[in-house]
This record gives C-alpha cells, sequence and structure tokens, in this order.
C-alpha cells in the first residue's frame, strides 16, 4: 500500500513540497513505525554512484560530519543509534533512533525509540541518476520541541528541521563531490591579508 501512495505522485517531488494536504499522512503511509505531527523533505542530486552515497549515509558514525546541527551519533549496532542534536535556544536533545527498513543502495527508514526528547521518523531513498549520480531524497516527520512556539524559536534560530534538511544536504554533495564542504567563513590567510 505504502508503494501505491508513492506512486499516485504525479511527479518525484518530496511529499512536504505536494500542494495537497494529505502529505503528512501519505508521509506516515510510506515510513514503517511512522510517528511526527510536522514534515519536512529535500531532494539533492549527488554526482557520485548510487553505492558510494548510499555507503556514506549507511555509516551513521559519518552524519555529523555534514549534518551541521548534529553534536554526535554513537552507533549501538547495526540496527540502533544514539542522537545528541543542538536545540533551538542552546543545550541538546537526545534520542535513541532504529531502523525500521532497509533495501541496500534504495532506502533507509527509522523511528526514534520510546521516550525520545523529539520523536522523529523518516527514509531517505537512494535513485539511481545514471550519468547524473545519485538522486537522494529525504523525508523526516517530527513533533518540535515546544510544540509550536518551540517550531517559531528554531526558525528564529536556523534550526528548524527544514532549514537545516536543505543546508545538510549541501554539505553531503558538496563533501562527497569535492571532499570538503566550503564555508563562509575566513581562514588565517585571509584574516592576516585583511589586516585583522
Amino acid at each position: 500500500m505504502a508503494d501505491q501512495l508513492l506512486h499516485q505522485q504525479s511527479d518525484d517531488a518530496p511529499l512536504a513540497t505536494s500542494k495537497q494536504r494529505d502529505a503528512v499522512e501519505r508521509a506516515k503511509a510510506s515510513i514503517p513505525e511512522a510517528s511526527g505531527t510536522q514534515i519536512t523533505a529535500r531532494a539533492v542530486t549527488i554526482n557520485r554512484p548510487v553505492e558510494e552515497v548510499y555507503a556514506y549515509f549507511r555509516d551513521f558514525a559519518n552524519l555529523p560530519s555534514f549534518m551541521e546541527n548534529v553534536e554526535r551519533i554513537d552507533v549501538l549496532d547495526r540496527q540502533r543509534s544514539h542522537w545528541v542534536v543542538k536545540a533551538p535556544a542552546g543545550g541538546t536533545v537526545e534520542w535513541d533512533a532504529r531502523l525500521t527498513a532497509e533495501e541496500e543502495n534504495k532506502l533507509l527508514a527509522w523511528t526514534s525509540e520510546g521516550g525520545a526528547e523529539v520523536p522523529n521518523s523518516g527514509r531517505v531513498e537512494f535513485h539511481d541518476a545514471g550519468t547524473r549520480g545519485t538522486v537522494l531524497v529525504a523525508t523526516i516527520l517530527y513533533d518540535p520541541p515546544g510544540g509550536v512556539i518551540g517550531k517559531v524559536i528554531a526558525k528564529m534560530f536556523q534550526r528548524e528541521p527544514a532549514i537545516q534538511a536543505r543546508r545538510d544536504l549541501r554539505r553531503l554533495k558538496q563533501l562527497l563531490e569535492t571532499g570538503e564542504i566550503a564555508t563562509p567563513a575566513m581562514n588565517r590567510q585571509q584574516y592576516e591579508e585583511m589586516g585583522l
């Protein structure tokens, strides 16, 4: 049924971009053991083979290298991990996540386990784009800490999941395509050249 719901879309754009009002319900139907009331989804094309993109993403210890607000991920076993993420107004939030579906080089789905400070679930799809590389589509359901007010605060501090997903996927693209992540920060030589 989940596949039928996904194929009812008229294109392959992320569910969160859908103009249909039932995007959250359709996302829940596509994510095993889904939890969360808010949806965000982003897609990026990475000029690397699908096997390489999947392998990098599947090693959860790699995720903090491009996910700006993730302080650390402790890999507990092949299916479970413990996440420590910066909170919108300071401090951190933590949860344990468990894989609920996995298809090598195609799909990873997860859900947070009971007691999560930020209940969440999602799926990341990996589509072979031929000579263009890989299209990665991430769909995330979550309950913002502090409800609507918490979501507003998160946006103010640029830590709202929709903002972060876009930035994180851009950094992943840079990292996998070039081996580094571009930053607007000035390096030591630039400071010296400016006499600072």
